[in-house]
């Protein structure tokens, strides 16, 4: 087990190697200058003399190869650069936005799995009944209502019944959990009702599936309780397509939540990421595309570390 996840974790290495040689390199080709936006925002007339010394304050104007191995460098000691636009340090700017999202993804993520494993299985089990039925016409809403036109529902919801609106300032949980989960709860629920549609849809499927093995056919003939046999022998192995799924998604929503931060008026990494294409923030942008790759890496391993969990039959070595 040691070693196999010593080489997954140095074959995350060139992963992450090739992620930041594509970003750097991509980022150069796409046109427009960051420099000109900066100086030129307001409308104002700047000479070019004060452009090319912007550019080499910034380090631009040196080779691009120069500027990557300083820039690798930089990630190696976890010195992630100084956003371009804002002059603040890039770290600080992830910092204070990362805690917030990574607070609605685990809450989405935990919503999701106490709806989609019960309902999955129900849906399972009772296949072709109106509980399956009613499980599937829930299951499709999910897949089919976009989370930011939920959440606008949510607010609406909460105006008309009870008069009260989500704060829209942001609280750390530790500061005043209460005023957190007030505020974070409601994007958890919009997110977390299509995330638990696609994970419900995949148990579904994965329980159909093993319930047609031979092992099953064989705990029933020994007179194995139906929900030991769906409990003890099912549950597990049609457990591992659901965890890729939920696993994925999970990363997916680090990065994802840009329309449904705008509706809650959340300050999080998608906002983050959407404010540094605009602005051409080179230094940001590789930052935060380098963070998404991380978790997605990050989760890829512990989704493979899960399956040895699960199922004894899976071995790593």
């Amino acid at each position: 087990m040691l070693s196999y996840l010593a080489r997954r974790i140095a074959l995350m290495v060139p992963t992450l190697l090739g992620v930041a040689l594509i970003t750097f390199f991509m980022l150069r080709v796409v046109p427009g200058d960051i420099v000109e936006m900066k100086l030129r925002s307001d409308g104002g007339y700047v000479t070019q003399e004060l452009i090319a010394t912007e550019r080499a304050r910034l380090g631009l104007d040196r080779p691009l190869v120069t500027q990557f191995a300083e820039w690798m460098q930089g990630l190696v000691t976890l010195d992630l650069g100084t956003s371009m636009w804002t002059g603040r340090p890039v770290a600080e700017e992830i910092g204070t936005r990362f805690g917030l999202t990574l607070q609605v993804s685990v809450m989405a993520a935990i919503i999701s799995v106490l709806i989609a494993i019960p309902l999955g299985t129900l849906s399972a089990i009772f296949r072709d009944t109106w509980v399956d039925y009613l499980v599937r016409v829930f299951t499709i809403a999910g897949l089919a209502v976009p989370a930011f036109w939920l959440g606008m529902l949510i607010i609406l919801g909460l105006l008309a019944l009870f008069h009260w609106s989500p704060p829209v300032t942001y609280t750390p949980f530790w500061q005043s959990p209460l005023e957190n989960l007030s505020q974070l709860i409601w994007p958890a629920l919009a997110v977390g009702y299509r995330y638990a549609a696609v994970v419900a849809r995949m148990v579904r499927s994965s329980i159909i599936e093993v319930m047609k093995e031979d092992y099953i056919r064989t705990a029933r003939a020994k007179g194995v309780f139906e929900r030991l046999v769906v409990m003890r022998h099912a549950m597990r192995n049609a457990l591992l397509p659901a965890i890729t799924v939920a696993g994925l998604e999970f990363a997916f929503l680090i990065g994802g939540l840009v329309v449904t931060e705008q509706v809650f008026n959340l300050n999080g990494i998608g906002r983050l990421f959407v404010e540094a294409v605009s602005r051409s923030d080179f230094i940001l942008i590789q930052a935060l595309v380098m963070l998404l790759a991380l978790v997605f890496v990050t989760m890829n391993l512990v989704i493979d570390m899960l399956y040895g969990v699960l199922d004894p039959r899976v071995r790593h070595g």
